[in-house]
């Protein structure tokens, strides 16, 4: 019989089985990756399924673009957790898992039994991961967090005022969901390797907003690193230069950083500046540069304004400095799909569908990855898992 662990078999998480009762974002990111490496994720879902379903468009409902590349790998289970049957179904396939991971409130996870002081009595080797908002012991916890939320009380829209036009802002894109899963993931591994060590499992939190806090304040503690220093000294100034952007060309925009003392030099002697690179100290090393880092970016920005994007693709690489075109995103997807570096690719669904999907980008010579296959629809496995896992048919 062909299970997950002989369709994984070599991958480096091969065998190693997870119970997943995450939805939204920052669970179903960690778990995805997880899968990748070659873990047997069940998705654990209820009859509604996880509201990531049906967010955005889709070709069948509930299947949404935003589940379809969060979800990737796993196998679905729907239960009805209210329902005592079921409780003692999730019980039993928590005893059979190496992982557990959620982000359901404490109050809903004891209340169905799923809270780590009962888990580990029937399961003393299972790993617990509890994705919290926030920290179990600050002023805010038990409360809700979402991306936005988060991004706005670490700070980031600020940040991105201070360095744009004046408006705060949130980033367009999932950061903190995003972060804080890879510190999800890195947790589960170390705990796996810690598990096979000692023998048992532990309780692991991973709060969101303090997760972030810290990731956000490695850029741009700065001065306030400092202890005698005020914290309202903290930030890097190159980050939140108000000219650190791209710039705009004769024809369009260009990417490129002149970092080093060897790019600068190169650089101001290739737009005819070397009498300049030679008197102005503002140029001269990364701590006068950092100093002067508004003036110093507005000079470049003078100057790439002067020719086109190609010549500008030319030039700075003929002078190995590193420099990129902008693509919209259109261009980036085409850019990705039709290239030897694989990261985005095509696949059918059962009715012969297509769709682009995202493959793994980190390469293993040993044990290659592979892309996982479709995120599976709601219940899908539910039957199977329960036999493969427990010997038992599902409640019905």
């Amino acid at each position: 019989m062909t299970t997950a662990a002989t369709r994984n078999a070599g991958l480096p998480l091969s065998g190693i089985r997870i119970l997943d009762l995450t939805s939204v974002i920052m669970g179903p990111f960690a778990t995805q990756m997880l899968a990748e490496y070659g873990a047997d994720v069940v998705k654990l879902e209820p009859p509604e399924g996880d509201i990531m379903r049906e967010m955005g468009p889709h070709l069948e409902p509930g299947m949404g673009p935003v589940y379809l590349n969060l979800n990737r790998g796993k196998r679905s289970v729907c239960l009805d957790l209210k329902q005592p049957a079921s409780r003692e179904v999730i019980a039993r396939a928590a005893q059979a898992s190496d992982v557990f991971v959620t982000n359901m409130r404490k109050k809903a996870l004891a209340k169905l039994g799923l809270d780590w002081d009962t888990l580990r009595r029937h399961n003393p080797r299972l790993i617990y991961v509890f994705l919290a908002g926030f920290a179990e012991h600050g002023p805010d916890a038990g409360k809700p967090a979402y991306d936005d939320l988060i991004q706005g009380m670490v700070g980031l829209p600020g940040l991105v005022a201070r360095a744009a036009d004046g408006r705060p802002r949130y980033l367009p894109l999932n950061i903190a969901d995003k972060t804080v899963g890879l510190y999800v993931v890195q947790t589960v591994l170390a705990a796996l390797l810690q598990q096979r060590r000692a023998e048992e499992g532990q309780y692991i939190e991973v709060p969101m907003y303090e997760t972030m806090a810290s990731f956000m304040l490695s850029d741009h503690l700065g001065a306030a690193t400092f202890a005698a220093n005020d914290a309202a000294q903290a930030g890097n100034p190159r980050l939140l230069s108000a000219y650190r952007r791209p710039y705009r060309t004769v024809d369009g925009w260009i990417c490129t950083i002149v970092y080093t003392d060897r790019h600068w030099e190169s650089f101001m002697r290739l737009v005819g500046d070397g009498e300049l690179w030679d008197r102005d100290a503002r140029f001269r090393s990364m701590a006068n540069r950092t100093k002067h880092i508004d003036a110093v970016y507005a000079y470049v920005e003078s100057r790439l304004a002067t020719r086109s994007t190609a010549t500008w693709l030319q030039l700075l690489a003929d002078a190995d400095i590193p420099v990129a075109a902008c693509p919209e995103l259109g261009e980036l997807i085409d850019s990705l799909e039709n290239t030897e570096r694989g990261v985005v690719h095509r696949y059918q669904d059962a009715e012969g569908r297509w769709y682009r999907g995202l493959s793994p980008t980190v390469r293993w010579t040993r044990t290659p990855l592979a892309a996982g296959a479709m995120a599976p629809r709601l219940g899908e496995h539910t039957d199977e898992v329960l036999r493969e896992w427990m010997g038992v048919a599902a409640p019905l």
